[in-house]
């Protein structure tokens, strides 16, 4: 169980720190949530705190850890699916399985094709997400700034 003020993961969200822990009543059914603040627009993610393991909701990585990520992003094999459909479905398990170095695969993978090809409207939307995702947990790992940990990421990209 996650205390207030503890950084956490949420999947398809990124990271946040619990703001508060709050019992609700939904469709009749009393359940305990963590209140997530993600720092990026000030949004707020309730999750439910019976089944957050199961949703993939995790602590954040250390800052060596990110540093780890960071440093393998350049040696990340990408391939691409010429099948949109399945080449989506793959991403979005990656997304949803909340390791990072998913994560980087699913950008590194998305930023390559848009370099050669362009990418759908879904895809740059999915783009998009996984790069939230990736830089906000670095940048509450390594209490960092947004653009710096952006920087730092193209970079690796670009290597």
């Amino acid at each position: 169980m996650f205390r207030v003020g503890d950084k956490i993961v949420h999947p398809m969200h990124g990271a946040g720190i619990v703001d508060s822990i709050v019992e609700k009543k939904i469709n009749g059914v009393t359940k305990q949530y963590y209140i997530m603040k993600l720092p990026l627009g000030s949004m707020l993610v309730m999750i439910p705190t019976d089944n957050s393991a199961e949703i993939g909701v995790r602590p954040i990585v250390d800052g060596r850890q990110a540093d780890e990520v960071l440093a393998q992003i350049p040696k990340i094999q990408v391939q691409s699916d010429p099948n949109w459909n399945r080449r989506y479905r793959e991403n979005m398990d990656r997304l949803k399985s909340g390791d990072l170095i998913e994560v980087a695969r699913v950008v590194k993978s998305l930023m390559m094709r848009d370099a050669e090809r362009g990418l759908s409207t879904g895809e740059r939307k999915m783009l998009r997400s996984a790069k939230q995702i990736l830089i906000s947990e670095i940048v509450l790992s390594q209490n960092s700034s947004y653009e710096a940990v952006e920087a730092r990421i193209n970079t690796a990209l670009h290597q």
